[in-house]
């Protein structure tokens, strides 16, 4: 009895909320319509209407429903429907979109601009048609985000999971959904009767690609929208780890010589740099700087190949433009123990 009186409470406080979807069944939705069955560990969320907090990620729920909410077919016209009721705060910007890598990338499937929910405010049901290339999935997430027109500056967002039977395994291109009163994003501030305000973030949203594989890639740039799916490369990033040899012969040295490694087929470029001025012709290693214990002998070195000045390697910047994969670790022999040890890696 308490627990049924405690539902229904939050169910008033609901619809005395804002707006929230309710078909197709968002993620933990108390009354969305043919909702699935909720995933393990999870609650029902009486705070559907209620907008993304700060620090919360998009959909606000990440676990997706066992199964979908609805299954839509490429090029068929359905009907997403909110909560009867609710407080519009005077309309805004709505849009209808769908991912297809777990909720991370959305493009956009329709959009109503200003007047979200009509002139009257009374407008609770949208209906528009798919784009008939869209590609199958049986994991695609459909959002509905509102941006509102009045009252403190917020962001709205419901997720449903749904399976599209589509054009197969292909991809689909359109405008990135826009985001904005949120963490992170731009602000759009109150309308104040001009209800052209805004507009900008979603006229000029890139255009990106998505793919029944689950995978997103932007095809043009645009900075109203923060979020990519792609990161690029680093240029201070670490350079790969370079295996130690397998062999007797190729064992690292055991001096404080310093080693220059040769990646094999990573980077198309790799700047191997010390400081010429490290090396002088006038410490170039003789018989008289080898330790008395590794003093080449008669039989192990002919005097005609004593180190000198002339064998030491030339240690300059370069670059290194083509890799093979039958490079590996270049030594310094033991001759040359008192090279400087900061040799580096500059990318």
């Amino acid at each position: 009895m308490f627990f049924k009186l405690i539902h229904a409470l939050a169910l008033a406080v609901i619809a005395s909320a804002h707006l929230d979807m309710i078909s197709p069944c968002p993620r933990y939705s108390p009354r969305g319509v043919n909702c699935p069955a909720l995933p393990s560990g999870q609650s029902m969320d009486y705070s559907m209407s209620s907008p993304l907090g700060a620090n919360e990620p998009l959909c606000k729920h990440t676990t997706p429903f066992p199964t979908p909410s609805a299954t839509w077919t490429a090029g068929q016209s359905v009907t997403v429907q909110l909560a009867p009721g609710g407080a519009t705060h005077g309309g805004g910007h709505c849009q209808f979109s769908i991912s297809y890598d777990g909720g991370n990338t959305f493009v956009v499937l329709h959009e109503v601009l200003g007047q979200c929910f009509g002139v009257d405010q009374g407008q609770r049901d949208f209906t528009f048609t798919l784009p008939s290339n869209l590609p199958s999935s049986d994991k695609a997430v459909f959002a509905w985000t509102w941006v509102n027109a009045v009252g403190n500056r917020e962001f709205y967002m419901n997720c449903a999971d749904v399976a599209i039977k589509g054009s197969g395994p292909g991809s689909f291109t359109g405008k990135q959904m826009t985001i904005a009163n949120h963490q992170g994003y731009p602000t759009i501030p109150e309308f104040s009767g001009n209800y052209d305000t805004g507009v900008q973030y979603y006229n000029d949203a890139k255009s990106i690609t998505v793919s029944g594989s689950g995978s997103s890639g932007s095809t043009s740039n645009n900075s109203n929208n923060s979020s990519s799916s792609e990161t690029p490369y680093e240029s201070n990033s670490p350079l790969p780890h370079v295996p130690l040899p397998s062999t007797q012969e190729d064992a690292l040295p055991t001096s404080s010589a310093p080693s220059t490694y040769i990646a094999t087929s990573v980077y198309s470029s790799i700047i191997i740099s010390t400081t010429p001025t490290d090396t002088p012709a006038s410490h170039a290693p003789s018989v008289t700087d080898t330790p008395a214990s590794h003093v080449p002998s008669a039989t192990d070195t002919p005097a005609s190949h004593v180190p000198s000045a002339t064998d030491i390697p030339v240690y300059s910047t370069s670059i290194v433009s083509t890799l093979t994969s039958t490079a590996k670790p270049v030594y310094p022999t033991d001759e040359q123990s008192d090279l400087p040890s900061d040799s580096t890696f500059e990318q």
